[in-house]
């Protein structure tokens, strides 16, 4: 049977805190590098780990992106932080004996999702990465009955990071948990439907956490995501929003879609990731490998 490892149990080997007899990982932020692009997989895994150590709460920030000074109860708590780290953590609200994981993939029918995001949760599950109480939900406006919606996906999902046994056998039950909604992105009630959906699945669990992956194109970020915050939001958990592909097309458009994103999310809910980040950069080391191979 896959065994899944608790966040706290994985990273305890990192730089541990103590309280009583608990040993809880310290808080870190896992950088963007500039020079290699995260695969989908590692964004998730990281958003994931990060999520089940929430920050403390911060202003609201200004039209311009730029965090107004903290009140006094704000900055009082970060030095309390900043003396104990383990502070940071909610250990009751964010033991996953007691919460779930909802990853709702908005664009389930694009080729992204299936051929990158469906492929790396796997991937996360296959190797004990994901809660033990977790459900996976496309959303798109094709069509699509969960069974279809499963055998659309089946053939995305392989077990090349290593060579264990029993792959057909995860995969069986990955599918189990994967489920579909239709609707559209700039209206309410396919995303009224989606979130009934998810507290059917979330009934388990007193606790439920939702993360929703935007596999979609930049002319309907907004939309979706002002109707997932306001519409299909957990109630009993935190809310994590991932943008992926180019936050805008310059300086400006990227300000614009800060602002809006900030209209239905706080700042630590929002994760801002581009798959192609750092490609001019490796295909220049390549090219630059080859030279340096002829020149032999």
């Amino acid at each position: 049977m896959l065994q899944t490892p608790k966040p706290a149990q994985r990273c305890a080997a990192r730089s541990p805190c103590s309280i009583g007899t608990s040993r809880v990982p310290r808080p870190r932020a896992t950088p963007l590098s500039a020079r290699s692009g995260p695969s989908s997989r590692q964004i998730l895994c990281s958003a994931v780990e990060q999520s089940s150590a929430p920050t403390l709460p911060r202003s609201n920030n200004n039209g311009n992106g730029v965090a107004a000074e903290l009140d006094e109860k704000q900055e009082v708590a970060q030095q309390a932080v900043a003396a104990d780290p383990c502070l940071a953590y909610n250990l009751q609200g964010n033991d996953w004996t007691t919460s779930s994981l909802s990853v709702v993939v908005l664009g389930a029918s694009g080729d992204l999702a299936k051929k990158k995001i469906f492929p790396a949760l796997f991937s996360l599950y296959y190797e004990g990465l994901l809660p033990e109480n977790f459900q996976v939900f496309g959303y798109a406006r094709s069509k699509m009955t969960d069974a279809e919606f499963r055998d659309m996906i089946t053939s995305t999902l392989t077990c090349r990071v290593n060579a264990r046994e029993r792959c057909a056998e995860a995969q069986e039950r990955f599918l189990k948990r994967c489920f579909y909604q239709a609707g559209p992105y700039d209206q309410p009630d396919g995303f009224q439907a989606l979130s009934g959906r998810l507290t059917e699945q979330e009934s388990a669990k007193p606790r439920a956490n939702r993360m929703f992956f935007l596999s979609i194109p930049p002319n309907v970020f907004l939309s979706a995501t002002g109707n997932a915050a306001d519409h299909a939001r957990s109630k009993s958990g935190w809310t994590r929003v991932i943008v992926e592909k180019p936050f805008g097309r310059d300086s400006a458009s990227s300000a614009e879609l800060g602002r809006g994103l900030a209209q239905h999310l706080a700042e630590e809910e929002i994760y801002r990731i581009d798959h192609y980040l750092g490609e001019t950069s490796a295909q220049a080391f390549h090219v630059l490998l080859h030279a340096l191979g002829s020149a032999r």
